[in-house]
């Protein structure tokens, strides 16, 4: 029940990030050639809104199996190592995910005892690196999750043709 909402929320999140930073960027065109000025802050903004979604986009890629993978060793090797270097793979994208969240929590901590703000919308800049604690620690989950999943059930997520599948590992 939770993970279906977190993976509602997390879509919700992508798609308004995505929508947001295009409507911006419209307006402020439109608004260019319109009238000769454009919204001083619409770059900036459009820019966060971004490195946002991808954060939150990277996770969606772990969650549905269409993160950027290698594996064509794994694919190439025995099927008894298969699942070690499936695991092995997992624990590696957990540990990375998990030190970035990390630090950059430690990193935000820092960017709001300094008080800096952004140079257009003078925005804290401690909520936009919030990204990254929060963006690489749903990636931690979401390599938790995939093998956990995997343990149990032999498979990975898998990505074909916009929906959602499984893709069964010979081990």
């Amino acid at each position: 029940m939770i993970n279906r909402l977190l993976n509602h929320f997390e879509e919700f999140l992508i798609a308004s990030f995505m929508a947001a930073a295009t409507l911006i960027t419209f307006t402020a065109v439109v608004m260019r050639y319109a009238t000769g000025s454009g919204i001083d802050w619409a770059q900036e903004l459009t820019i966060y809104l971004f490195i946002w979604m991808a954060k939150f986009g990277a996770a969606y890629g772990v969650r549905t199996g269409i993160h950027i993978g290698v594996d064509f060793l794994v694919n190439w090797v025995r099927p008894s190592i298969r699942r070690k270097m499936i695991m092995i793979a997992l624990s590696l994208g957990m540990i990375f995910t998990g030190s970035i969240a990390f630090f950059g929590a430690r990193w935000v901590i820092f960017i709001y005892g300094t008080g800096q703000v952004s140079p257009d919308l003078e925005m804290p800049m401690w909520i936009v690196y919030l990204a990254i604690p929060f963006g690489s620690g749903l990636m931690f989950y979401r390599f938790l999750q995939v093998m956990l999943s995997f343990a149990k059930t032999g498979t990975l997520p898998s990505h074909s043709f916009g929906e959602e599948e499984t893709h069964e590992v010979v081990a």
